[in-house]
């Protein structure tokens, strides 16, 4: 039986306003969990996420990677002090999956370009691997904010996140972390699952099936699923990253992209559809499903049953509607930042 959708009837018109931030709106506060290193559309995301800051839409209060890399924490720290916003903090994950051999492992490649024998980009940090614990600074950043008012946008493995339910009251909040996330976090935007007319096993999913599971069963807020069938209609173009930013200094993103797989090639943009969901609210023009419950098997199928007060939902989107989203993100990321 087909899956009855909720039509958002936004007008496409808001997405091509992506400069631009409302007069009175307030800044929507942002948390970003990722793999980075494993798929080049994480480096395309914290692109546009970084757009958005300085144009006031974001606040991006920190950054988490859940990819078991040194180089996953050191790209992120090159993309941030590329683009000016070093002081975002950057949280690890500890005793992570293993995903290191999955891809091409862009991130490494970009930190170790060199120019004249000299890092081809500056970094504003040096020891990596003793960067904070996900999990830790989570509970510092969420407890810091006022309540319900955190997005948290998971382009990844949930290894950190479920960690973040389990930890216990420390100085930063006498809540557990399941009842701090209750009280801090407004909505779970992840990129994950699948739910076509053929579901398959999504790598998000599949790379840590229980900490997924606890997150479907357990996280206390509102879930939005922006699955592999979404990203997979919406291609970001080979041509634009060959032609669109010859300005005249090398880009990691640009370069992570050229690394990831022989060029040309146009990728999906899975996780830039998480990212969008949450900061263009007005504008997004997507289709979802009704409220429900997801469940995870055993073997990583992820499993939507219509439910009226279900936490859950998930999203999908038209050729039409793909094609102008496509659209939008090329003229997001091809913007200069402010630095250039």
């Amino acid at each position: 039986m087909k899956k009855l959708f909720i039509f958002v009837t936004l007008s496409i018109l808001g997405l091509t306003s992506c400069s631009s931030k409302p007069e009175g709106q307030k800044k929507i506060k942002l948390i970003f969990e990722t793999d980075m290193g494993n798929d080049v559309d994480d480096a395309l995301a914290l692109d546009m996420i970084y757009k958005y800051v300085e144009v006031g839409k974001v606040d991006l209060l920190a950054i988490m990677s859940n990819k078991n890399s040194a180089y996953s924490a050191e790209f992120t720290d090159i993309m941030a002090t590329w683009y000016g916003h070093a002081d975002v903090p950057i949280g690890i994950v500890k005793d992570g999956v293993d995903s290191e051999s999955d891809a091409v492992n862009y991130a490494r490649v970009v930190c170790e370009i060199a120019v004249d024998g000299k890092p081809a980009f500056e970094r504003t940090r040096t020891d990596y691997e003793s960067l904070p614990e996900a999990a830790g600074l989570y509970r510092k950043m969420l407890a810091q904010q006022p309540d319900h008012s955190v997005h948290l946008v998971s382009v990844g493995f949930s290894t950190n996140i479920a960690k973040l339910l389990d930890t216990p009251a420390d100085a930063y909040s006498p809540l557990t972390g399941k009842e701090l996330v209750a009280a801090k976090v407004k909505q779970l935007v992840m990129m994950a699952g699948s739910f076509g007319e053929n579901p398959l096993k999504e790598y998000n999913v599949v790379k840590d099936i229980p900490a997924v599971q606890k997150i479907f069963s357990e996280w206390p807020t509102p879930v939005v699923i922006t699955p592999f069938e979404v990203g997979i209609k919406i291609n970001y173009p080979a041509a634009s990253i060959e032609n669109d930013f010859n300005w005249g200094v090398l880009h990691p993103m640009v370069e992570a992209y050229k690394a990831y797989l022989p060029m040309p090639y146009d990728r999906p943009t899975w996780d830039l559809t998480a990212v969008l969901y949450v900061a263009e609210p007005d504008s997004v023009f997507m289709n979802k499903s009704p409220q429900g419950i997801i469940h995870v098997d055993s073997a990583g199928y992820t499993i939507f049953e219509p439910v009226e007060s279900g936490n859950h939902i998930y999203l999908d989107v038209t050729d039409e509607q793909a094609d102008k989203i496509k659209n939008y993100f090329i003229r997001l990321i091809t913007q200069k930042p402010r630095v250039l």
